[in-house]
Formats: C-alpha cells, sequence, structure tokens
C-alpha cells in the first residue's frame, strides 16, 4: 500500500533581531488536538501549490504578515501523528524576514513573540523539544527527521543531515 501522508508546512517566524520567535498558543478551540500547546505557524498544502507557497499562504493567513525571505530548515516524516492516526509530512522553515503587522491572535489560539532561548519552557508536543533545537542551530544543512507517534505519545525519533 503506497504511503499517502497529509503534506503540510511549520514555520517559525524570528524578529528582527533574530532573538524571538512568533508562536501560536493554541487556545482558542476546546476539539483541538493542539489545545494549550505552543507551535509555530503552518498547516496543510492545498492541490496545485508548491511547498513554498504554502508556507507564505500559511503565514499570511495565520500572521497576516507577507514573508519576503525564508530557509528550509528540514522536513519531518510523522506517522500516525493525527487525531485519527493519520500519517503527517512537515517542511520547516525558518522565516527570516517578513512585511507587515503580525495579528495578535488568530481561530486558533493567542500569537505570542516569545524568546528563542526561553522556547523549551513553553507547553508543546513532546516531539517537539526534539527537532527545535536543529530549526534554531548554526548548522546550514537542513535535517530530516521521523517521529511515529502512537496514541498522541512520539515513538522514537532519528534524523539525517546530509
Amino acid at each position: 500500500m503506497p504511503y499517502t501522508p497529509i503534506t503540510a508546512t511549520l514555520g517559525y517566524v524570528l524578529s528582527p533581531d533574530r532573538q524571538r520567535v512568533l508562536m501560536i498558543h493554541r487556545n482558542s478551540r476546546p476539539d483541538d488536538l493542539h489545545l494549550g500547546k505552543y507551535n509555530g505557524l503552518g498547516g496543510k498544502m492545498e492541490p496545485g501549490e508548491d511547498i513554498a507557497s504554502c508556507m507564505q499562504r500559511e503565514i499570511l493567513e495565520e500572521a497576516g504578515i507577507t514573508c519576503e525571505s525564508m530557509q528550509l530548515r528540514g522536513t519531518l516524516n510523522w506517522p500516525g501523528f493525527g487525531k485519527h492516526g493519520e500519517d503527517w509530512l512537515g517542511f520547516i522553515f525558518i522565516i527570516d524576514r517578513y512585511s507587515g503587522t503580525p495579528m495578535e491572535s488568530n481561530h486558533e489560539g493567542t500569537l505570542e513573540w516569545v524568546d528563542v532561548s526561553r522556547l523549551m519552557e513553553l507547553p508543546m508536543w513532546e516531539g517537539d523539544r526534539h527537532f527545535l533545537p536543529l530549526v534554531f542551530d548554526g548548522d546550514p544543512r537542513p535535517f530530516h527527521g521521523v517521529m511515529p507517534y502512537k496514541d498522541g505519545r512520539m515513538q522514537s525519533w532519528s534524523f539525517t543531515r546530509l
């Protein structure tokens, strides 16, 4: 059977001084799988869209800003991550230049600037603590990881850099 994951983007918008990152505190919808957690911005790719255009669209929809510069930091395969065990494949970006003023909130929650040095103090998915250091480290090579989930829990984590 072919592997057909949901393809998505996940972006981390940096402040102009690169010291803070725009995060969403998922606190709006009681039925949200991510309720109470902090996350980057992003979502599912639409038909006819390339992955960079998807990231740009999601940042505009969720934060009200336009991406002017972004870098692919990695890819992540999340087998079993979805609410009903769906598989996800994510493309992880850093947005290091944008125009406009970020919204204060959206339909999923409150947008907050967080010091990059404090990210690991936030409530987030257990697995995010494994890949986020790779997103913000100085290594220019993208990472490519796999993080299987079962019943809402990370089972393992591995990655390569080429």
